[in-house]
């Protein structure tokens, strides 16, 4: 490496020594220019000045064969070797400065740091610098750096073409990753300005120093698609390795990265767990953006020549040195140029000055110089070898190249900074079928019903509802007959039984709304039938229930009045007690309602990807009916409605045993409570667990309301229909009903009604009188006793002795043998006598209190065979009495 440094070296020397003998021979006005470039980049790297010194041997050779002005003209390199080094890098440029000739520009400059101290220091020795290799982006700033030009676009300069080529395929968000040394930072704050400028959305930008592979995951886990990497060829392969082990390459990805030229520059280190194919995997279809070398355009310069006849004559040359190529000979070449024609440009202007001077011994300064030097650069404009070659602000406005990883570099396009146009070739391939998104299109999925469970519920609800008519159809056509009647005497249709039925209907119908979401309705439509289908649900249940437990509670108070006191419980009451129940729920509702209305809400749900493996995402989302105090509402409701459920079934419980034939519903209505209860406690749970899953928690709702207001009129109703079928006849009528009608006509001759607590009264009034009637008999009794004549005259008329023992045990021989002993009136005859006559007697008065016959057959005087009959069984009856006593 050393002997290679040293013929380097003596290359150099011999090259300058023929340029400044060339310049002294040729005879023409020399032009002293400072050309400052390290011998090597780095330490153990190669000389790119040796690289790029038969470019600039060329350069100056093409200048000397163009006619005048520039041939006039000679351009002699003066060279100081910065070494990469601050301290000795200024100190060759100031040696320079002090024993050199007067300079008319600086020429070079690679190193950032020492290429930014010395073009700090240019004003202040009225020098323009014109570099062609440095291309950090702070040199920039021209506050700092006023004097400095390059040739060579600057790192920012690629930026602009990025923005170009993100909108061209509708990249509106990126991410990027950016390495923390070198001149990387400031190039990403240009590049921030840039995609705010042009409203690209800037997902996430990451930064790392050693390991990227935690920034790179942090991009995947934010969604981000396009990434622009800026990073060296070191930490390339590091990222590409974490790029290949976290799947983030291929079609849904898009890498843009900066384009370096170092042969296989991807080949593994030991910092590294991934092949070759691994590395080359994960880099295929990124695409790169640069500036461009050498212009692909066959347009001659203003050397006469076109680039590619340039590249030809530079290969020639540099194989005769011997010397490897450099990326930068193209700049180098155009620099020259550039430097030649800005200093003829300068020379014409003061020899015209000098020539056309009222002074004879005219002297421009260096300051003036200077000024000029600075205009005239920034005037420059012809077309190189690089392209056109044009300043702003000291910055080359040149045209930036795209190339991809196609198995190989491919250039596919380039941007042209001066007229903003970027052009593509057809050369350009994606991994996937097309360019990746910049993110994953997340398309809303609803998560709806089913539209054939729908209608099958539907249409099962619709025969329930057809059921329910039927139902009430059956209970008008029939609303005389007493098992439809029940216990109502007021009214001539039983208007519990239809609440019931209208009740069961409003709860059928809640169903169809409850099904109804966003596909079929619009969002303000799906927000009012959530107020609606919560109203109708709950006067459903109301009008079911309560008419169930007001028929219940009217049952509980008649048969289980202990004191037995006149109840009288028409139906008005009992309408007044659902409508009380109505108007409660009218109050929660509108309160509710007013005071925190149900809302549409939407419920978002994590991405699912696509099973197709597209680039898609389905974002599943759920539409709900709620608000602010959803649980408070909600326990509100419960609480009510439970509290009169429990309250319901108390009093079906407490009526269970009531067996009276026209009350016999009772049973069943106190099934249909616990139905309801059983129901509704597991569809809300149900209900409550698969709130994500509309159509597992329609089906459940549905089916709870169908099941319970099916089961709960079926109980009520098919009890009676199928009474109804054995007993056909409305006419057949009980005793008990018969006497309710008879009561019933007793009331409309009085024009006023009663309940059956009336019966109950008109009875006892026909009680009091037999209680009166049997009074008067006992005193017969009494006086019975007292005259043994008169027992003596009952026995043989009416033969209650015969009579008994024709149907009971025969008396014992001593009662018969004293039976005309009158004198001792306690003897067992004698009170056996007195027994068979009043036995009799009171059995036939209190029989009408007890239900033994019927209250109009009750006088003993109606029929001696009905008095006889009674004598016998209650002699046959207490025939031991006497014995007992």
């Amino acid at each position: 490496m050393e002997d290679r440094g040293s013929v380097g070296k003596v290359l150099l020397l011999v090259a300058f020594l023929e340029l400044v003998l060339t310049s002294l021979c040729s005879g023409r006005h020399p032009l002293p220019i400072l050309w400052i470039m390290p011998q090597t980049a780095e330490p153990g790297g190669s000389n790119l000045t040796e690289a790029l010194l038969p470019a600039v041997q060329l350069a100056l050779q093409h200048l000397s064969r163009q006619p005048a002005p520039l041939r006039n003209y000679q351009l002699q390199l003066h060279f100081a070797d910065t070494q990469c080094d601050n301290a000795k890098g200024l100190k060759a440029f100031y040696d320079a400065l002090f024993y050199g000739p007067k300079y008319f520009i600086v020429f070079g400059g690679l190193c950032p740091s020492v290429t930014s101290i010395i073009a700090e220091s240019l004003q202040g020795w009225n020098l323009v610098q014109l570099s062609f290799a440095a291309t950090t982006a702070s040199l920039a700033d021209k506050k700092k750096y006023p004097n400095f030009f390059r040739i060579i676009p600057s790192d920012n300069a690629v930026n602009p073409a990025l923005v170009k080529f993100l909108k061209r395929y509708g990249w509106n968000r990126v991410g990027t990753l950016t390495q923390e040394v070198q001149s990387f930072p400031v190039v990403q704050k240009d590049l921030i300005k840039q995609l705010e400028k042009a409203n690209i959305q800037i997902a996430l930008t990451e930064t790392f120093s050693q390991d990227p592979c935690e920034s790179i995951r942090n991009l995947k886990v934010n969604d981000v698609k396009i990434i622009i990497g800026q990073f060296d060829e070191l930490s390339a392969t590091k990222v590409l390795c974490c790029t290949y082990h976290l799947n983030m390459f291929g079609g849904r990805y898009q890498w843009l990265i900066p384009d370096w030229h170092q042969e296989s520059w991807w080949s593994p280190s030991g910092l590294v767990n991934c092949s070759s194919q691994s590395l080359l995997k994960a880099m295929e279809g990124s695409i790169s953006v640069d500036y461009e070398t050498l212009s692909a355009k066959q347009i001659r310069g203003v050397s006469g020549r076109s680039p590619q006849e340039y590249q030809r004559e530079y290969d020639k040359w540099r194989e005769e040195a011997g010397v490897e190529s450099s990326r930068l000979h193209g700049f180098a070449y155009d620099g020259i140029w550039t430097v030649a024609k800005t200093l003829t440009r300068v020379m014409e202007v003061v020899r015209h000055k000098e020539r056309y001077s009222i002074h004879q011994n005219f002297t421009i300064s260096q300051k003036e110089l200077g000024q000029m030097v600075f205009e005239a650069m920034n005037e420059t404009n012809f077309f190189g070898v690089t392209g056109q070659v044009l300043f702003k602000d000291g910055e080359r406005i040149g045209t930036m190249q795209f190339t991809q990883i196609q198995g190989k570099k491919v250039k596919i396009g380039e941007y042209n900074s001066i007229t903003d146009v970027l052009e593509l070739n057809r050369k350009i391939r994606f991994p996937g079928t097309a360019p990746p998104r910049d993110q994953t299109l997340v398309r809303p999925q609803r998560k709806e019903i089913n539209v054939l469970l729908y209608c099958i519920l539907s249409s099962v609800t619709i025969l329930g509802m057809l059921m329910a008519s039927a139902f009430l159809i059956f209970n008008i056509k029939n609303r005389s007959h007493r098992h439809i009647l029940t216990i109502s005497t007021e009214t001539v249709i039983p208007n519990m039984n239809n609440l019931i039925i209208l009740g069961g209907m409003l709860s059928y119908s809640s169903i169809f709304f409850f099904g109804l979401d966003g596909s079929f309705v619009s969002e303000e439509v799906f927000e009012t039938l959530c107020t609606v289908r919560t109203w109708i649900l709950t006067f459903g249940y109301t009008l079911a229930f309560g008419a169930m437990f007001a028929k219940t509670w009217r049952v509980h108070a008649i048969f289980k009045n202990v004191k037995l006191k006149k109840t009288a419980i028409r139906d008005l009451r009992l309408v007044a007690v659902v409508g009380g129940l109505l108007l409660i729920d009218l109050c929660i509702l509108i309160s509710w309602q007013a005071i925190d209305p149900l809302r549409r809400t939407v419920e978002v749900f994590s991405l699912e990807l696509d099973p197709l493996g597209e680039d898609i995402a389905l974002r599943p989302f759920l539409e709900h009916c709620e608000n602010t105090h959803m649980t408070t509402w909600l326990a509100i409701i419960y609480v009510y409605k439970g509290f009169l459920m429990l309250f319901g079934c108390f009093l079906a419980w407490e009526t269970r045993n009531v067996s009276i034939p026209a009350l016999n519903d009772s049973c069943y209505i106190g099934m249909s409570v616990y139905n309801v209860g059983i129901m509704c406690i597991i569809g809300a749970s149900v209900s409550y667990m698969t709130r994500d899953q509309p159509n597992v928690q329609f089906c459940v709702v549905a089916l709870v309301i169908f099941f319970s207001s099916t089961v709960t009129l079926c109980l009520v109703f098919v009890p009676k229909l199928i009474t109804m079928r054995r007993d056909p006849d409305s006419a057949t009528q009980s005793a008990w009903y018969q006497l309710t009608q008879g009561i019933k006509r007793d009331v409309e001759d009085t024009q006023r009604r009663s309940s059956i607590t009336s019966v109950v009264q008109t009875s006892s009034s026909r009680l009091y009188s037999l209680q009166t009637e049997n009074q008067g008999l006992r005193r017969r009794v009494m006086e019975v006793n007292k005259s043994p004549a008169l027992i003596g005259w009952f026995e043989s008329n009416m033969d209650f002795g015969a009579l008994g023992r024709n149907k009971c045990r025969t008396l014992p021989q001593n009662s018969r043998t004293s039976r005309n002993g009158a004198k001792d009136i306690n003897s067992p005859e004698q009170l056996q006598r007195r027994l068979s006559l009043q036995l009799p007697i009171l059995h036939h008065a209190y029989l009408p209190s007890i239900g033994g016959v019927d209250a109009s057959s009750a006088s003993p005087s109606n029929s001696t065979s009905s008095l006889s009959k009674h004598a016998a069984m209650a002699t046959c009856s207490y025939s031991h009495v006497p014995t007992r006593l």
